[in-house]
């Protein structure tokens, strides 16, 4: 996948108009970040943490042990290596600019065992692989800022140990 080709699904939106009425859209690239609390330097800093070499090949092993259907672009599991090997470049690029947008979801009806049927979506492999690296920073992220926030109760910590006890209450 080139840069543009990572980009072709956001040209398509564009195209459409889907982004004109957004209320993100008139306001700006600041509008995201004032919202969120987050400056663009944090931001960027995050998303430099989901691209980092040592996340993806976590994602990438996770995404490969829990195996799974081909999306819409019908690629398979087993394929993905030589995609990345391939493609990558470009798809980081797009995430660290801000530019990269999922593929659609593949919908697949399962029938219950009650009658009827459940919609399941399948996004594609490489989507999962991304949808997993962003799981992984942002579950260290937030431990970290919870286990921050969180407070031990008065006399909790053993004075001769030094070791917390197992209470542990949030901060009001």
């Amino acid at each position: 996948m080139r840069t543009a080709e990572a980009e072709v699904p956001a040209r398509a939106a564009r195209l459409r108009g889907a982004d004109r009425k957004s209320s993100t859209a008139s306001l700006g690239a600041e509008a995201c970040t004032a919202t969120s609390g987050r400056t663009k330097s944090e931001n960027h800093e995050l998303m430099e943490r989901v691209v980092e070499r040592s996340n993806i090949r976590l994602a990438y092993q996770r995404v490969i042990e829990n195996k799974g259907a081909a999306g819409v672009d019908e690629m398979p599991v087993s394929e993905l290596k030589d995609w990345l090997r391939v493609h990558w470049p470009s798809v980081k690029k797009a995430l660290l600019e801000d530019r990269y947008l999922p593929r659609p979801v593949r919908r697949v009806d399962i029938p219950k065992p009650t009658g009827g049927v459940r919609t399941l979506g399948v996004p594609t492999v490489v989507d999962r692989l991304i949808q997993q690296a962003l799981h992984q920073v942002t579950t260290a992220v937030r431990s970290h800022v919870l286990g921050g926030q969180l407070r031990l109760p008065a006399g909790a910590r053993s004075a001769a140990s030094g070791t917390a006890s197992a209470s542990v209450h949030p901060r009001r």
